[in-house]
């Protein structure tokens, strides 16, 4: 049984899933100009002015150490990490303080590696993008377009939500002209 379960059956499951699926079989990794950028199932820490920022991650990004914080809701240091991360967004993005900031850029994903946050969550950040790069209100409009054009839906209509996958929308922002 060990042999069968423990080796036989893992390696026709990993040749199966190489024959059906080779791109997710082996990470979803994305490669521009024959360089490995990374991967469009995890995110990556983005904070600089001329991208869009992921949604905050627990455990640093860490992709060894994923998981949640296990703050609870009636914890102090949870109140005072979101209210941190609020003013925070509000401002790098110059919005108004009394703004409504999508849950996703408060809270940290359960694994602390979701690569994706809400439609919202990336229009609140097409001001601050476009004023980094220097867009024309042309530009701008096209990167509004572009995060319109990037948003899943729900997984068969019906699981999760809208959400745009911040890899993808970051390698098509450069693309942008």
């Amino acid at each position: 049984m060990t042999i069968l379960l423990g080796v036989v059956y893992p390696l026709l499951i990993t040749g199966v899933a190489r024959l059906v699926f080779p791109s997710k079989a082996n990470g979803s990794l994305i490669e521009v100009n024959g360089t490995l950028q990374g991967s469009e199932l995890i995110a990556q820490k983005t904070d600089t002015a001329i991208y869009f920022n992921t949604r905050p991650s627990a455990t640093g990004y860490n992709t060894l150490a994923s998981g949640g914080s296990n703050l609870g809701l009636t914890s102090r240091n949870l109140y005072n990490l979101v209210q941190m991360r609020k003013n925070d967004v509000i401002e790098k993005n110059k919005l108004i303080g009394d703004t409504d900031i999508p849950s996703d850029m408060l809270f940290a994903s359960a694994s602390g590696l979701d690569p994706h946050i809400s439609p919202q969550a990336a229009k609140i950040q097409i001001n601050r993008i476009s004023e980094a790069r220097g867009f024309t209100e042309g530009q701008k409009r096209q990167l509004g377009i572009l995060v319109d054009k990037l948003t899943e839906t729900p997984q068969f209509g019906i699981f999760g939500c809208k959400r745009v996958n911040v890899f993808i929308l970051n390698l098509e922002l450069d693309k942008l002209k």
